[in-house]
């Protein structure tokens, strides 16, 4: 399931589907509808099934809420998608919101009228969410009303079916610890929430506690479905066994009770009619299962998702498998930088790009016997003011050439079996202006302090992301995404909840895995990030210190465009860290790449002029 060129969103489509989701609202008392871009299982890549949003307003962003009322329409994008946005719905019939700065829960305070109906998939909207929703709308006199069936589903004649991709094991010398085990440490982590059951909902905690992976979702291996577990660990898994080779299923039987998905809603009804006490995330599990269990007699005990903090803290096996993905992938992207500095400036398109860096992937994983699964998201390959889009998808109709004199934004990734990556490289097509330059080294120095920062046991993401902005602040500019998202092993390239960034509000613990990826974007003209996944190590002391200290091991691997950085700007320490960064990725890659590559890798990473001021 790699990367395809033709799903942009279409902004025809909202007019008419629109107009039908109105007709259905007033045949029913309802004033409006909300429109996530969720499905059941709060993930960020949905099934085509599920794709609701973009059906109805053309928006393929990956975040983002309609609403629709009977004479208006609004659609809610964070920074990401500014610009997309515009590009992909019909403007005439949606206004754009700020998802951070008016999100729906503010929006509804101000805009809905008293007595006003506003309809809701009680599935799509979690529990977290639902409550501050509803103390909007009640403070403005509407009332959110849970519907038993969602209306897109009913005006949709040719939606998809659900998905049913393969489940397979996942090894236990890459999962590094047996299903059994873990599932055995989830049912104490229940007990010790006070709770006899904990619903997992989040398709990645599902595939972790129980070593397998799927593919019912784009770039995700994840099989998806629901878990009960048990703190007597009598834990039921409902999923299509359709899904299940016969040793897939014989595996799975071993460690819960298998069943259908359309059994799911009864199990919850029948355990909450005995009164269980039910574990649901507040942030991941839906409002539906609140209701089902409050509305049946049980109790709802407010718990993080057991699986995801031993998620995403990775143990050695996982370590390992990063390691040698990373250095994998390394050797890839720079067989792709060397067949990129060939090429003359207007020959190629950006979608020329993506393919060959795909091509080199798929080419360095079988000479490795690692193969490339997947891409771990759909590559972004911006070429000028396309490199501005933060989250830009190349599509046939967007797709520009190399041109000289510009910028090219490079980020992409791989899914192996061993590991997920995620690298950014800006590069300059001709020659670079000095602006360029000067806003590529500044973004260049807060990656770098990022990766040199040591930072004390209990230190969360939103106290360190300043590091990353600094450079940028002092010369006025910023970026309008977070430093670093999570990142998990063979699962989801955003992974929760670690985050370098304003919201993120989870300590950071050995073993959790980040990107490390400021940037700069200069709407219609060009864009520029760097990013480096990193590690979180053990607390170690330093020298002369009084506190152990927590740093970041880098685990990516590819040269840092030296056309782009003046020296002058950086301070020796800056400099010294980027010469040493670039003898680490001669020594573990340039063994795996030879010819052109080798030679072009060797000038790539050979060390910088030492002319910093301090």
């Amino acid at each position: 399931m790699f990367q395809t060129f033709d799903s942009a969103g279409d902004p025809a489509v909202g007019k008419p589907r629109v107009a039908q989701l109105r007709q259905w609202l007033a045949e029913n008392g309802l004033d409006g509808f909300l429109v996530p871009r969720a499905d059941e299982h709060q993930g960020e890549y949905v099934a085509d099934r599920s794709a609701r949003l973009k059906w109805l307003t053309g928006f393929s962003g990956s975040a983002g809420v309609a609403i629709v009322l009977r004479d208006r329409a609004f659609i809610f994008v964070d920074g990401r998608y500014t610009l997309q946005v515009r590009n992909e719905v019909d403007l005439s019939i949606f206004t754009v919101e700020s998802l951070v700065d008016n999100p729906p829960a503010s929006w509804i305070k101000d805009n809905l009228g008293k007595g006003a109906r506003l309809g809701f998939d009680p599935w799509l909207h979690t529990i977290g969410e639902i409550k501050a929703l509803k103390a909007s709308a009640e403070q403005s006199g509407a009332t959110l009303v849970p519907l038993d069936r969602n209306p897109i589903d009913i005006i949709w004649t040719d939606q998809p079916d659900p998905p049913r991709a393969p489940v397979e094991i996942h090894p236990q010398n890459l999962a590094g610890e047996l299903a059994k085990d873990k599932l055995k440490r989830l049912a104490g982590a229940i007990e010790k929430d006070g709770a006899a059951h904990a619903v997992l909902t989040d398709p990645s905690s599902i595939a972790w506690a129980f070593n397998i992976r799927g593919g019912d979702v784009p770039h995700t291996p994840l099989a998806l479905g629901f878990a009960i577990l048990a703190a007597d660990s009598k834990h039921q898994l409902f999923m299509d066994q359709r899904k299940f080779p016969r040793q897939v299923a014989a595996y799975l039987t071993q460690l819960a009770d298998p069943h259908d998905p359309g059994e799911f809603e009864a199990a919850i009804v029948a355990l909450a009619k005995d009164g269980a006490k039910i574990a649901l995330d507040p942030v991941l599990a839906a409002e539906k299962l609140r209701m089902l269990v409050e509305d049946n007699g049980g109790t709802v005990v407010l718990a993080a998702d057991p699986a995801r903090i031993p998620r995403a803290t990775k143990n050695q096996a996982e370590i390992a498998g990063s390691r040698a993905a990373h250095r994998r992938d390394g050797a890839a992207v720079a067989k792709l930088l060397c067949w990129l500095d060939r090429q003359k400036p207007g020959t190629l398109d950006e979608i020329a790009v993506v393919t060959k860096l795909e091509e080199v992937r798929r080419q360095t994983g079988e000479e490795t016997q690692m193969p490339l699964r997947d891409v771990s998201f759909d590559t972004i390959s911006g070429a000028g003011p396309n490199g501005a889009i933060m989250h830009y998808r190349v599509s046939r109709a967007t797709s520009r050439k190399l041109e000289s004199g510009e910028l090219f934004l490079l980020d992409s990734g791989g899914q192996y079996q061993d590991g997920t990556t995620d690298i950014t490289r800006t590069v300059p097509i001709g020659q670079p202006s000095e602006e360029m330059r000067e806003r590529f080294t500044l973004v260049l120095k807060g990656m770098i302090g990022i990766s040199t920062l040591r930072f004390p046991a209990g230190t969360r993401g939103s106290e360190i992301d300043a590091v990353a902005r600094v450079a940028l602040w002092k010369h006025g500019c910023d970026f309008a995404h977070g430093t670093g998202h999570g990142v998990g092993s063979y699962l989801a390239v955003h992974e929760g909840p670690q985050r370098i960034a304003r919201t993120g509000t989870e300590k950071l613990l050995a073993g959790m895995m980040l990107s490390n990826e400021p940037g700069y974007y200069k709407e219609g003209a060009y864009g520029i990030r760097i990013e480096n996944l990193i590690l979180v190590t053990p607390a170690e002391q330093i020298e002369g210190g009084d506190i152990a200290m927590h740093g970041f091991e880098t685990l990516t691997l590819a040269p840092i465009d030296k056309r782009l950085i003046r020296t002058d700007l950086l301070h020796r320490d800056e400099l010294q860290w980027l010469d040493r960064y670039h003898a680490r990725v001669l020594a573990e890659i340039g063994p795996m790449v030879d010819g052109e590559t080798l030679a072009w890798l060797e000038k790539a990473t050979a060390p910088l002029p030492h002319d910093a001021k301090i």
